[in-house]
């Protein structure tokens, strides 16, 4: 049996691992010179140059003109990463009722979007009105596609199984499979709010590596973050917080048990509330915050999270949902933990999923991370 701790770095390995390092290190920073980067790495100008070099011909990276520094000699030529590189195709499955899809640059941004809706599609028919959609992105690009990246409600293991999804009909669905079969590059599948958070992590905050992201919506999930890597757990339920149990005497949930999270502080649970006679919103939005705060509590002090990020319709998740989730975490947790602690709502939360696949495709395929 070989010992994994005493194998040897093959030297393709360790030049891709350099790569990926140097992408990172100028995806999250200005243009720099070969010797910044050098720097900044700890490798070598040699490596570096060698390595900028080949990203140069790919069109990766791209030279930015002189260094302004006020050196003697001849200025240093900067380098910059090139966001119109490649795109990225990316679908939001998690409406129900629509299908939404985007073809971004590196950098996040939308070169253009679109949606189709589901007219009620569940199992198998769903499947080709994902992959129809996605067909139809990665043909309608105009430079090269770097992968197709998705968000999916469910059960999401990290070979693009979706092991469950019961509003779709999904059971055990190698969605990935049926994916690379309709496209003709590399397919990357998460749970909608494991590509979220990766979105948060990647495109928000720079320096934040220990995060959770609670996706609020139809039901209630988060993606959970630590160390700068995504926790999944063993059977990819991490994060899995819509079902905990917040009110014995509550609704029935869909689940089939009562009192969840989910018929507490989901969007359609609390929409319902509000458009009620005489409704207290403020009591109703309370309500819904503190559940959300009692149930993230222990997540925040047993992980030691920096940050929790809100998703979410902002008329919902903003103002007094969000001033009680924080309350009730501030005040059920020790001061040391919370302290530093922040809770926002998401930048560009309308299409945090979507962001995440592309996020899910630039780490997996680029090692941006």
């Amino acid at each position: 049996m070989t010992n994994r701790g005493t194998e040897k770095a093959l030297p393709e390995h360790t030049r891709q691992v350099n790569r990926s390092l140097i992408l990172r290190t100028l995806f999250r920073s200005d243009a720099m010179s070969r010797a910044d980067l050098a720097r900044a790495t700890g490798l070598t100008r040699v490596s570096v140059s060698r390595i900028v070099d080949h990203l140069a011909a790919e069109g990766v990276v791209r030279e930015s003109g002189p260094s302004p520094e006020g050196r003697v000699g001849k200025p240093s030529t900067l380098i910059a990463l090139n966001p119109d590189s490649y795109h990225v195709v990316t679908l939001d499955l998690s409406a129900y009722a629509e299908l939404s899809g985007a073809i971004m640059n590196l950098d996040g941004e939308v070169v253009h979007s679109t949606s189709v809706p589901t007219d009620g599609a569940r199992g198998a028919a769903l499947v080709d009105k994902v992959c129809a959609l996605a067909s139809v992105l990665v043909k309608r690009s105009t430079v090269r596609v770097l992968g197709v990246g998705i968000g999916s409600p469910g059960v999401v293991n990290t070979e693009g199984v979706v092991l469950e999804a019961v509003a779709f009909d999904w059971h055990g669905l190698d969605l990935g499979a049926a994916l690379s079969a309709a496209v003709s590059v590399p397919v990357h599948i998460a749970n909608d709010a494991n590509a979220a958070a990766l979105a948060a992590r990647t495109y928000g905050q720079p320096g934040v590596d220990n995060l959770a992201l609670v996706r609020i919506g139809q039901g209630i999930g988060s993606g959970v973050i630590v160390g700068g890597a995504l926790v999944t757990g063993d059977r990819f339920t991490a994060g899995e917080i819509g079902h905990v149990l917040v009110d014995e005497g509550g609704e029935v949930c869909r689940c089939g048990r009562r009192g969840c999270l989910e018929v507490v502080a989901a969007v359609p649970y609390v929409r319902r509330l509000l458009a009620e006679p005489d409704a207290s919103a403020d009591e109703i939005l309370t309500r819904a915050g503190r559940a959300l705060g009692r149930v993230l509590t222990p997540v925040v002090a047993a992980l030691g999270l920096e940050q929790v990020v809100l998703s979410g319709p902002l008329d919902i998740v903003g103002g007094v949902f969000l001033d009680e989730t924080r309350a009730a975490i501030e005040h059920e947790a020790l001061a040391i933990v919370t302290d530093d602690f922040e809770i926002r709502v998401a930048v560009r939360g309308d299409d945090i999923v979507l962001l995440g696949g592309t996020a899910l495709v630039v780490a997996e395929e680029l090692g941006i991370r």
